[in-house]
Parts: C-alpha cells; structure tokens; sequence
C-alpha cells in the first residue's frame, strides 16, 4: 500500500494580520485553499472548504475528489449569499487523495484557482496543476512570458474560485506515485516570492517535510511575505508496487504518468490543457488484431458475394477522412475564437462567432455582470453585434477595460443615482470564471 509522510507550515507573512489560508493533513487527503474576501470572510471561505472536501471527498476515486470540490463551492456560495458581512467571499482550493486506480494506487489531484500542486520527482519540480489567472492566460497565450508574469501589475487576478458561482469547474487528473516522490501543495504567498528553482532546492536538501515546509515559509517571508503563505509537503515513503507494475505494463518505461479520467467529449479548458511534465501512453494494438481484422473484412466479401471488395473498403475511408477533415475544418472555424456579446441584457463572453456556423452555436464562457444600459452608448452597438477576439484571454481584457470606462463615467456623471450598484460583491462576481481580484496587502 502507498504511504506518506507528511509535513505542513502555514504564516500569515509579513504585511497581512489575518492568515486566510487553511489547510488539510487527513489520512491520504491533504489541501491547501487560499480565502480572500472582506471582514475575514475569506478566512470562513477557506476553513469551510476544506471542512467540506475532507467529509464529503471520502471515497478513493478522481470522480469523488472533484465532487467535494463542487460541493464545497455551493456551500460557501449558499454562506455568502445568507450572510451580508460575508458577501463576496471565495477561496482556491487544490487537492491530492490516494486513489484506485486500473493498475494499483494512484495520486489524484484537483484544483481550483491559483493555489498549486507540484511533484518533485527526480530533482525536477513539475506543476501538475494550472493557474485559473489572468497573467496565465497571457502566458498560455504567447502573450507574456513567465518572467513577465512574475512582476506583472495584474497577477493578483484569478478567473476561477469557490463561492463566486453556484457552480465550478474542477480541473484534476491522477500521477502513478512513485517511491520518494515529494507533493508540494501551496497558496500563491510561497511561489510569488519564492523561484521554483529555489523551491525545488529545498525539496532536494531537506528530507523531512516538516523541515521542508517550514523552511519554505521561512524563504517566503524573507523575501517580502506579502501575503499568506501555505505548504504541505507529502513524501512518498511506499509505493506499494504501483510504480513497478506502471513500469512492467508500459514496457520499462519509468517516465511520470498521468491518466487522464473517461470523457464523452473533448474538455473545454481554456488554453490550459497543456500541462508541464505530463506524459501519456497508448496501448499498441497487437499484430493479431490487425489479422482479426482482415478476416473480418474478407468474411464479409464473401458473405456479400464478392460485391463487397477492398476497393469499396478503401474509398469509404477515404471518404470518410475527407468528411472528418471538412467537419473539423469547420470546427475549428467556428469554435477557435471568442467574443464579447450580449446575454438577457448583460455583457457575456462567448465561445464561437457570433451568430455561429453552421451547426455550431456560441456558447456562453463568462457572464462579466456589467449590464448593457450601462455600457457608453458609443461602445454598445459593436457590443451588440459582438466583438471579436482571438483568445479567452482578448475577451478579458476587453471587458476590464470596458469595466475601467464605466467606472470613469460613473464617477464624472452627477446625474447617476447611487443605487445603481447594489449590494456588490466586493471581490468576485457571481458568474463561472469570473474575474476575482484579491487586492494586494489586505485581509
């Protein structure tokens, strides 16, 4: 059976008083979630999160790690909703539990947000999970580089957390443990002010994780602690056979796996789907199989009295890839590019062209909250019409600087009633994938 050794650190830095980070050490389910929201609410958001992952994610299964995720997004969404001091309060969140897997024991890991999982193994540090920000999108983009977006004005703006939305998505994926490898789950406070090269010294040098993750903290806040700093180091001391049965089924191959969980259809993941370190396999069909197959088409001529010939055979399928290709073509035309449109009066990035093509139809990415009467009128009929943009990451900025332009006319214009934003949520909307700023140095 596969084994841990854990150790864990959390500190509230050196510029905040109040540590909205929490964390969770349970018996092969360890979190860290990273609260953010007014009057300590995301200090709730967070110890709720956690709370709910460790009694509802029970079972050894992907499927039942993601569910609590979701399930502790609708718990904190119902807890801001029925508390006005807790309005607008949210919280990242990212995971790994022990689980089932079709050859042994594997690591499942999830994540929602900017807090992140990382595996070191063989002294290589590699991010297993994706940043829900905008300075990420950017970088998937080609449009920062990594460098960039370590100093850029606009890290502290994550496009996906818990409590914003009845709803969330949950990104996850599983790793076949091997012996000595270290899981390093972590808020935003330790790798903005720590290099990964740093990190990954200290995985190397200090075989205790206890060690290791108070020495991480350390390193944070000696170089600023500008915000709340959570580790959890998980080494493992077993694997409990899973890498040699991994390393016998893939013919001696001894490279980092992960097994992507069944899906009826292509995951939309908004650039994101290429991560860093991730190494899959295939099964070979075996020459018997292509023999099978052969039998199974001259059967077939026979039984049809010679009309059924491999020239019929070959021009299906070529056939068929021309279909495939135009079908694909067409996809892609209609799907590989976004726009900022209108929905039931609000502003609301779309997925696709507007109008959309042929049988594919737009579909909604982000509700942004901004409602249309409150757009510049010069700004509305391109608005209406849909404005195009080449990536999730256009969109966005578009929409921050239309948010940018209403603000400024809302402060020059005397004439516009006071109500007109009631009962804000003052860090997240209530839309999937929203925006969500976590201002730099407050609680």
């Amino acid at each position: 059976m596969t084994t841990f050794h854990v150790g864990s650190a959390s500190d509230p830095g050196r510029v905040r008083s109040v540590n909205e980070d929490a964390k969770l050490v349970d018996d092969h389910l360890y979190a860290v979630a990273d609260g953010m929201g007014g009057h300590r609410a995301g200090e709730v958001a967070s110890a709720l999160a956690v709370e709910i992952l460790r009694t509802e994610a029970t079972d050894p299964t992907l499927e039942s790690l993601k569910q609590g995720v979701r399930l502790a997004n609708r718990a904190i969404f119902e807890k801001a909703g029925s508390d006005v001091n807790l309005h607008g309060m949210g919280t990242t969140l990212c995971a790994i539990r022990l689980v089932d897997g079709p050859d042994g024991e594997e690591v499942a890991w999830v994540n929602v947000g900017d807090s992140r999982v990382y595996l070191f193994r063989a002294g290589e540090l590699i991010q297993l999970s994706a940043d829900h920000s905008l300075v990420e999108d950017l970088v998937r983009d080609g449009q920062l580089s990594p460098e960039d977006a370590k100093v850029h004005p606009q890290r502290n703006i994550i496009t996906r957390a818990l409590g914003i939305d009845i709803d969330v998505e949950v990104d996850g994926n599983t790793v076949i443990p091997v012996k000595g490898d270290r899981f390093l789950l972590c808020s935003d406070g330790l790798f903005n002010e720590v290099d990964e090269n740093r990190i990954a010294g200290v995985l190397r040098r200090l075989d205790d994780p206890d060690e290791a993750a108070a020495e991480l903290i350390r390193l944070a806040n000696e170089h600023g602690g500008r915000d709340n700093i959570t580790a959890v180091v998980a080494v493992v001391t077993d694997d409990g056979g899973a890498a040699a049965a991994a390393s016998a089924a893939l013919g001696g191959t001894t490279a980092l796996t992960a097994r992507p969980e069944p899906t009826t259809a292509p995951p939309d993941t908004g650039g994101g789907e290429a991560l860093a370190g991730r190494h899959s396999s295939l099964p070979v069909a075996p020459d018997d199989f292509a023999s099978d197959t052969h039998d199974l088409y001259r059967d077939l001529d026979r039984a049809r009295g010679g009309h059924f010939t491999w020239r019929v055979v070959a021009f299906l399928f070529a056939l068929l890839l021309v279909v495939a290709a135009a079908g694909g073509a067409v996809g892609w035309y209609a799907r590989h590019t976004y726009y900022v449109g209108v929905a039931d009066q609000e502003v609301t990035i779309f997925k696709g062209r507007p109008g959309g093509v042929l049988w594919f139809k737009p579909t909604v990415e982000q509700r942004t909250g901004i409602k249309v009467m409150a757009v510049p009128a010069g700004r509305r009929p391109e608005i209406t019409k849909g404005k195009d943009a080449a990536s999730i990451a256009d969109a966005r900025r578009y929409v921050v600087n239309l948010k940018q332009e209403i603000d400024a006319t809302s402060t020059t214009t005397t004439t516009r009633p006071a109500t007109t934003t009631t009962a804000p949520r003052p860090t997240t909307t209530a839309k999937p994938g929203a925006v969500t700023t976590k201002p730099p140095g407050a609680p």
